[in-house]
């Protein structure tokens, strides 16, 4: 038997834990910690598992910082800016800093947001002697490219010493490496299709893959060669669910290809989406999985049963399970498990007392 801590932020004043037994496939809340509003993303310590970094996607944002108890007790430490609002994402790279992506809104392709001011992105420099504590920020703004729309970086992928930001508003993915300081600079980027809005993006054997938002979409292309080198995007194919609904509004967000393993020894991409239109599928949104090899296609459409998926995360001992929930509603939070060498998933468990999560840690405290 196999016990994991499963920790769940979101929009609430608090991150929730869970507890996951292998053997049982059984889910249990087992309590929350209370933090600034909004701990939306949360991500871990690079080294020390037994310290986790949250943001507080507010106006103006922030971030957390915090330890990690048994059973995933939390104790808050400390608090930074993000000189940003609305953190939708946050990362600990391995220059020691934590990279915060402020999240602009509205879009003008997007309506019905709250008014924010920023994108930006901070990095926050960890007090080399305790990273529970937060020295100076370096801030970039991102060019405006599309004149007439605002920037709204959404992640930064660590790979080869570079970072990579897409850039939802602007339709490009930033490349950034270090200036003569040794501070993150901007030396390049990928342009993406026009509208597309790039959310989220992974690397894997040297292709770019990354999911689209406003397009609902999913690319794949090579990664093209440092600093500002350029490449064709070899696959485009949608992620929406096939469905007779009257009213969808479909943005893709989350994609993830868990390192194959000695169960799962095929690669996949798992694409979420989110409905936010009118009309919802009863059945839930879904996880779109792909197959990368020979070609990029479509193997399954999962439906998840909660509405908006936003973040997701893989866990267990052969990250066999995902774990993921709702951004509306009061679905709760569900496990999936990987069937058919992963090109398929089933669900073994859900718990609903808190109604919906936006992104998880997994980790054994």
């Amino acid at each position: 038997m196999v016990n994991f801590t499963i920790l769940a932020g979101g929009y609430n004043p608090f991150i929730a834990a869970y507890l996951f037994n292998t053997d049982a496939r059984s889910l249990t809340y087992t309590g929350q910690t209370a933090t600034n509003a909004n701990p939306s993303w949360i991500t871990p310590h690079l080294i020390n598992s037994s310290i986790l970094y949250a943001t507080n996607e507010n106006s103006p944002g922030g971030v957390q910082s915090f330890v990690v108890g048994p059973s995933g007790a939390l104790m808050p430490f400390a608090t930074a800016p993000s000189d940003g609002d609305a953190p939708a994402f946050a990362s600990m790279l391995s220059t020691g800093q934590i990279a915060a992506m402020n999240y602009i809104m509205p879009h003008p392709r997007l309506t019905d947001s709250p008014q924010y001011n920023t994108g930006n992105g901070a990095f926050i420099t960890l007090d080399s002697g305790d990273p529970l504590h937060f020295g100076a920020n370096h801030d970039i703004t991102f060019p405006i490219r599309e004149q007439g729309n605002v920037s709204h970086p959404h992640m930064a992928f660590e790979h080869n010493g570079e970072l990579f930001v897409p850039d939802l508003g602007q339709d490009t993915i930033w490349r950034l490496g270090h200036d003569a300081s040794g501070a993150w600079s901007i030396h390049g980027d990928i342009p993406q299709p026009v509208g597309s809005g790039p959310r989220h993006m992974t690397i894997f054997k040297n292709t770019l893959y990354i999911a689209h938002e406003l397009a609902s979409t999913l690319t794949a292309q090579p990664l093209p060669a440092a600093p500002n080198g350029t490449s064709t995007i070899i696959a485009q194919l949608s992620t929406i669910p096939p469905n007779n609904l009257t009213s969808p509004f479909w943005a893709a967000a989350e994609i993830l290809i868990p390192t194959p393993n000695a169960r799962f020894q095929t690669a996949y991409a798992y694409v979420s989406n989110r409905n936010t239109g009118t009309t919802v599928d009863p059945r839930g949104d879904t996880v779109a999985i792909f197959a990368l090899v020979p070609r990029l296609r479509l193997l399954a459409q999962v439906y998840t049963g909660v509405q908006q998926v936003r973040g997701m995360q893989f866990g267990g001992e052969h990250d066999e399970f995902l774990v993921l929930s709702g951004v509306v509603g009061d679905a709760g939070v569900a496990v999936f498990e990987r069937v058919d060498g992963g090109a398929d998933m089933r669900l073994v468990a859900r718990d609903t007392t808190v109604g919906n999560r936006t992104s998880f840690l997994w980790g054994q405290w």
